[in-house]
């Protein structure tokens, strides 16, 4: 197994990636912190990775607040004295299908806050533990739409900074051993995304974009797992600074 007894921390572990992540992780051997905003969905992803063998704990951090992403690197440090993967994954677009006239200036800060500002703090709460061990594994959540979106400003320009951030910061932590890459799936089959459409608009969506994409589909949570899981163990290990697109072929 590629992650046996790696201390690893999924953010996002609630949702359809993040839970893919963290029994895609367990079942190569991580110990799996597992986090989100939702106790709940949480502490099921937990159940889960628990029941197919894995271990680890599930902590509730709301990561568009500094203190609670601080507490949340303070609990795995009290408990198991080092991190050796973070995988960034929380976010959401809080203003989809806006108008470049009518850009909100609340959702646009929400955008910032949940998608780029927290994963800022997190990667910046993890190289504190990561340079001490010299070593670590970074992955951070982008998008395909950090190339740029007609109807997301606010979530592409958080994206896009991701992947600017993710750039500088292999950069800088390099010479420590750790290294620091990026995730840009396209369009991922995920049951809020599928709910927050409703089956009628997401079929239509899923359809429109698999004719577009060259492999004929979208993507599934564990076609991101998979990629992230490579990037954090050591058949990555000289890769860095790097953004994967995970996309089907989508915009060649």
């Amino acid at each position: 197994m590629r992650l046996t007894g790696k201390i690893s921390l999924i953010t996002g572990a609630a949702g359809g990636i993040g839970r893919a992540a963290a029994l895609c992780f367990a079942a190569e051997g991580a110990i799996v912190i597992a986090s989100d905003i939702n106790t709940a969905g949480c502490d099921e992803t937990l159940a889960l990775l628990e029941l197919a063998g894995g271990s680890g704990m599930s902590v509730r951090a709301d990561m568009m607040h500094e203190e609670e992403i601080c507490e949340l690197y303070g609990r795995i440090l009290e408990r198991y004295g080092k991190i050796d993967i973070v995988v960034n994954i929380a976010g959401g677009d809080c203003e989809p299908a806006a108008d470049a006239t009518g850009i909100d200036y609340l959702k646009m800060s929400a955008n910032l806050d949940l998608n780029l500002k927290s994963c800022i703090i997190s990667c910046r709460e993890a190289a504190r533990m990561m340079k001490s061990q010299g070593s670590g594994r970074i992955v951070n959540m982008s998008s395909l739409v950090y190339r740029g979106s007609p109807n997301q400003f606010s979530y592409s320009a958080a994206k896009g900074g991701i992947y600017a951030f993710t750039r500088s910061l292999a950069m800088s932590l390099g010479q420590y051993g750790i290294t620091v890459n990026a995730l840009a799936p396209a369009l991922v089959e995920v049951p809020a995304f599928v709910a927050a459409l409703g089956p009628e608009r997401w079929e239509m969506l899923k359809r429109e974009c698999a004719m577009r994409y060259p492999l004929g589909r979208v993507a599934t949570p564990d076609d991101v797992a998979r990629c992230a899981l490579f990037l954090a163990s050591d058949d990555a290990a000289f890769i860095t600074g790097q953004i994967i697109e995970i996309s089907g072929g989508a915009r060649l």
